[in-house]
Order: structure tokens, then sequence, then C-alpha cells
């Protein structure tokens, strides 16, 4: 995979008469293998494109809010691929082979965060979380039916994983009373992440919207900016909350 996209920066680098590669065109050839190519050809209405910014901007505000999710490195209402309006990039800070309960947790929180940004900011729903929703039902019903990570079966494994010679796979070894206690559970959990991401959006309401502006006027923001306007609207946040909370004297105007 690596050669890959070392394959695939060179070629880049190579289309603009470069001696040599530069990072920008790693960086490149690693979004062309995860999310397609750069479609700025693509038209999409004003509208869908305000869509995409709030959706985008709730993914990218939950993964850098959230204990346990994996940080932003860039955000982009550019069109990629077949079907991508647009995507947030996230990207582990390091190696690792193991998730803890509270990382699944947060990822699910990240994939409802477009969906719920929608909600909040645009007032109705649209089909742009489609693949969010089924990766965030997948991760609740593997936490319940093969980790062993709720109430509903407690240690019980209720899906086994077949050999991954056998084209992998899982295999359900479960009551159809198990299967609709297991169903209730998905539902359940997933509402109650959706509302709790909802509260955060709303409390960030005035980040989204710088985040959302920024997208508006470059299209693309990194991590780091992102982290920035977060910073910003934080610090702003508690001066605030710090003015409120003084006696009337000691900050009245003189």
């Amino acid at each position: 995979d690596l050669a890959n996209i070392i394959n695939a920066a060179a070629l880049l680098g190579g289309r603009k008469s470069k001696s040599y590669v530069e990072q920008e065109d790693m960086v490149e050839a690693v979004e062309r293998a995860i999310a397609g190519l750069e479609k700025k050809s693509r038209r999409i209405n004003p509208e869908e494109k305000r869509i995409v910014a709030y959706h985008e901007s709730g993914h990218a505000l939950i993964a850098e809010t959230t204990k346990g999710a994996r940080k932003v490195s860039k955000v982009s209402i550019i069109p990629r691929g077949l079907a991508a309006l647009g995507y947030t990039l996230n990207t582990p800070e390091e190696n690792k082979f193991l998730m803890q309960k509270h990382e699944l947790i947060a990822e699910i929180d990240v994939l409802l965060g477009g969906r719920a940004a929608e909600d909040v900011f645009i007032g109705e729903i649209s089909t742009g979380a489609g693949n969010d929703l089924e990766r965030a039902t997948d991760i609740v019903k593997s936490m319940a039916g093969i980790y062993g990570m709720s109430e509903i079966a407690g240690l019980m494994v209720l899906e086994k994983q077949r050999n991954t010679f056998l084209n992998g796979g899982t295999t359900k070894d479960y009551s159809d009373n198990m299967a609709q206690k297991l169903d209730e559970h998905i539902k359940k959990t997933l509402e109650e992440r959706y509302v709790l991401v909802k509260e955060r959006l709303v409390e960030y309401r005035g980040c989204i919207e710088r985040i959302v502006s920024s997208l508006n006027e470059h299209e693309t923001i990194d991590g780091e900016h992102l982290r920035e306007l977060i910073a910003g609207f934080e610090q702003e946040n508690a001066m605030a909350s710090k003015l409120q909370h003084l006696p009337k004297s000691e900050h009245k105007p003189k």
C-alpha cells in the first residue's frame, strides 16, 4: 500500500514537472486512495453546497471535541470520487491495533455528527448521511454481538467471525428473542448518542458557523486551522462566562 501511495505521489509530482516529490504530493496521493479524484468541475447547486458544509463541519467539530476520536487532518467541500460531495479526513495519531470502548463510542458520535448538523442547522435531513448511519449501526452491532461491550448479551458472543480463508464474515447463533433485543439495543444506543451529539453542536453553534464560513471561502481547511477556530471560540466562551459571574461593579463600564 505504501509503495502504491509513493508511486502515485511521484506521478503527481511528475505531471507538475517537479524534480522531486513533495509532501503535498504525498498527501494528495493518500486522499485519492481514500476518497477518489477531486471533481472541481462537478457542479452542485448552492443549497447542496450549504448542506455539505454544515454536514462536514458537524463531523469535524465532534471529532475534535470528543475524547478518543481521531483528530482531523483536513475538511473539504470539494467533490471527490463518484459520490462524495465533501469529506472529513481523520487520521490516527499513532499505530493502534486495539480499540477501547470509549473510542468506538467516539467513532459513532463522529459518524452521527454530519446528520446531526443538518438536523440542527438546516432544519431538515438529507440522504448524505446514509453511509455514516450504516457504519455507526455496524459498530454498535459489533460492540454488542462480538466484543461483549453491552448489557444486552453480556459476555456472550452472538456473532462468530469465520475463518478469513473462507471469505471472512460472521455467523449468527442466537434466538429470535435475542435478535429483537439486539435490534432494540442498537436503535436505543444510536438515538441516545444522536441526542448527545446534537447537544454538543448546539453548544458550539457559533463555532460551527465559523467553520462553515471558512469552508465556503476556501473550500478546504486543514486540521490546524480547524483547531484554531475551535480554540478561539472556547476562549471567547470562557471569557464571557467569567464576566457573567463577576459582581456587576467589577465589569461595569466606567
